[in-house]
């Protein structure tokens, strides 16, 4: 219950700023519409692994990302440059 409270807390903090699914954080995340804890740690494992997301078309490679998520967060997702 407490973890619920905490990550509720958190997402609620992210809700008017857009995500840069670059070097967005996990709370940062599962703060985004249809993107759960799952969702949220799949997309960090993939960036470890792959680097980089150079659109959205490739975020979509991300298991359980698809258009239907990006579209429920037009306007709070966006693709940034990437930090190495």
């Amino acid at each position: 219950m407490m973890k619920q409270l905490l990550i509720l807390l958190l997402a609620s903090s992210f809700l008017f700023a857009a995500v840069d699914i670059n070097t967005a954080t996990f709370e940062e995340l599962v703060s985004l519409k249809k993107i759960g804890p799952k969702k949220a740690a799949r997309i960090i494992k993939y960036r470890k692994k792959h680097g980089c997301f150079k659109n959205l078309d490739e975020f979509k490679k991300v298991k359980g990302i698809k258009k239907k998520t990006i579209e429920k967060n037009k306007g709070n997702i966006i693709v940034g440059k990437c930090k190495k």
